[in-house]
């Protein structure tokens, strides 16, 4: 049952996170980098190992991710939902725990676009009436 790595693909907004999981000591790589150099802000370091701590697969797993687009935020949801996926993929006994926490749903909301005649998605310019 246990292989020696899982790859898992996470996106959220502009970001796609390749995530890598391997049995280990729980290590956390992000493009090379330590995982709190990469996220400086809790919050997003929270976020990231939810899916380990629903689990209680927290410091069993390596893990080593490319992420690439969008910003921080997105990125931190990637990652997430990559991390999540592969865990199923090691075992379909973590499916119901993360499914339950809505950490397996990919989150569809994008950035709306911005209309001509507009100065953003829904702000308009100024009206004057006269």
């Amino acid at each position: 049952m246990h292989q020696h790595s899982v790859n898992a693909v996470g996106r959220r907004k502009n970001a796609v996170a390749r995530v890598i999981l391997k049995a280990g000591s729980g290590s956390i790589l992000v493009n090379d980098k330590a995982f709190d150099v990469f996220f400086p802000q809790e919050i997003y370091r929270n976020d990231i190992l939810r899916p380990f701590d629903v689990t209680d697969t927290k410091g069993k797993y390596d893990v080593q991710v490319n992420v690439d687009g969008g910003g921080v935020s997105g990125q931190a949801g990637a990652i997430r939902l990559g991390i999540a996926r592969a865990l199923v993929e090691l075992s379909e006994d973590h499916r119901l725990a993360l499914r339950a926490q809505g950490l397996l749903t990919r989150d569809p909301r994008m950035v709306e676009r911005k209309k001509y005649g507009q100065k953003k998605a829904r702000k308009r310019f100024q009206f004057s009436k006269r």
